[in-house]
């Protein structure tokens, strides 16, 4: 079972990535659907805690970086 850190960050960085997702949807942006869309998906293979946080934040500021 997995901490609830691991929880946390799955629901988190999900929930950012379905709104970048609609966001770049409505906005026909490739980029920020792409990006919102590994939000969503990648907690479903990474385990290790400090690997999904860090992977987040990283995706988390790409969507900040190719903000138009």
């Amino acid at each position: 079972m997995p901490s609830p850190a691991v929880l946390f960050a799955s629901i988190l960085f999900g929930a950012i990535g379905l709104g970048a997702f609609i966001y770049g949807k409505k906005t026909l942006r490739w980029e920020t659907m792409g990006l919102g869309m590994a939000l969503m998906v990648y907690p479903y293979f990474i385990s290790q805690t400090w690997l999904l946080y860090s992977i987040g934040c990283a995706l988390c500021a790409g969507l900040f970086l190719f903000r138009d």
